[in-house]
């Protein structure tokens, strides 16, 4: 079964920028859609980000550019740039399929944007 590993997270201030990474425990056969997902405490898991098989994206109005969404060419790697963060970008990043698998859920990542 694959399995996802989030990194990349860490504290920055307003306005700064960081890279998540999603990398597999092997590579994902077959057609699917990505996505990045977010979590802060107290509220509802949110979809930010997905990717298709083909590489087509799409984002929720709330990252809409400032955010990007990639893959590597082996799809064992994904990644999110995130440009021009906010204090309300704040929570823990999670990839999984779309819809996610129940059995893909990993650790997540904790993003903290604070001054």
């Amino acid at each position: 079964q694959v399995q996802l590993v989030e990194s990349g997270g860490g504290l920055v201030q307003p306005g700064g920028s960081l890279r998540l990474s999603c990398t597999a425990s092997e590579r994902i056969p077959g057609l699917f859609v990505m996505g990045w997902f977010r979590q802060a405490p107290g509220k509802e898991r949110e979809l930010v980000a997905v990717i298709t098989n083909g590489g087509e994206t799409s984002y929720a109005d709330s990252v809409k550019g400032r955010f990007t969404i990639s893959k590597d060419y082996a799809k064992t790697t994904f990644f999110l740039q995130m440009n021009n963060l906010k204090p309300e970008d704040t929570a823990v990043y999670y990839c999984n399929r779309n819809p996610p698998r129940a059995n893909m859920w990993g650790q997540g990542t904790q993003v903290t944007v604070s001054s």
